[in-house]
């Protein structure tokens, strides 16, 4: 059996759908733990749709049962609305112990009738202190968006409903350190007003608890490993966010973070010359 260009790239994205997106039919218990606020954990439509609450006594999170190395990591969320000031919604990847690596998703409630703020992070070996903040151009709270972070031994990449929105090249060469420790998914949502809105200025206020976010989309596309020792076996291109197409952005993919970058961000620790005289060597490159 022959097959044409045309069938390839139709089974391509087919098979980049289903691997990065998962299925929606993924009950959360078979890729994931409740890890806090157990009574602020509420499943629905049989585990396809998972709401935290927060309220004055607690907020809630939860945790792959299994740690990766590589991978394309996603989930679909809807962020708590109305007066969301101080309320602080993540999605984030977490290595364990001393020294930690960490790729976060930060969205940073507002009054009722302003923008969120979605804060991206990057630790390696400990060091972290690499917040870029964008304005989302859509709002966060009417539907679910689907939020992705590709990791592979060449980039990291954060992406809005498959917009990159934020690039971090392995630099190591020049002395940067990397993300290469195994990392849980995480999720949570908590009482983050002493810094979230307006540098902590802005409270939450109480009156509108319960805040509510939801979660869907419970597939893992990512390369599970018990310690650091099976790390190497991770950036094999068996696994398909290894191949060299996915060490780089694509041309569309460029202009799309360029656009982004130059519209909706609104704070980047590269240009923050009062805290960095000096920018970070992973700026230049």
């Amino acid at each position: 059996m022959r097959f044409s260009l045309l069938d390839f790239l139709l089974l391509f994205l087919l098979c980049w759908v289903l691997a990065s997106e998962g299925s929606d039919n993924i009950s959360f218990y078979e890729n994931y733990n409740v890890t806090w606020g157990f009574d602020h954990v509420f499943s629905l439509n049989q585990g396809r749709d998972i709401q935290l609450s927060l309220d004055i006594s607690s907020g809630a999170g939860f945790a792959s049962k299994l740690g990766y190395a590589s991978g394309l990591f996603h989930l679909r969320m809807k962020l708590p609305d109305k007066d969301s000031a101080g309320v602080v919604t993540t999605f984030y990847l977490s290595s364990h112990g001393n020294n930690h690596d960490e790729l976060d998703f930060e969205f940073l409630g507002n009054r009722e009738g302003k923008p969120y703020t979605l804060q991206t992070n990057v630790f390696a070996n400990g060091l972290g202190n690499r917040e870029q903040r964008i304005l989302l151009w859509f709002d966060p709270t009417a539907d679910f968006h689907t939020y992705k972070i590709l990791w592979n031994e060449h980039q990291i990449v954060f992406y809005v409903d498959n917009v990159p929105i934020r690039v971090f090249k392995n630099n190591k060469n020049i002395g940067v350190d990397y993300p290469s420790q195994p990392m849980h998914i995480e999720a949570s949502l908590w009482d983050g007003d002493s810094w979230a809105t307006d540098g902590g200025q802005t409270k939450i206020n109480w009156t509108h608890a319960p805040f509510n976010a939801h979660f869907q989309g419970f597939g893992i596309a990512g390369c599970p490993v018990q310690n650091s020792s099976d790390i190497q076996q991770c950036y094999s291109s068996k696994y398909w966010w290894n191949l060299e197409k996915y060490w780089k952005l694509d041309h569309r993919q460029q202009r799309e973070y360029e656009n982004v970058r130059k519209k909706y961000m609104n704070y980047d620790y590269c240009s923050d010359r009062p805290r960095y005289p000096t920018p970070p060597p992973e700026c230049f490159n």
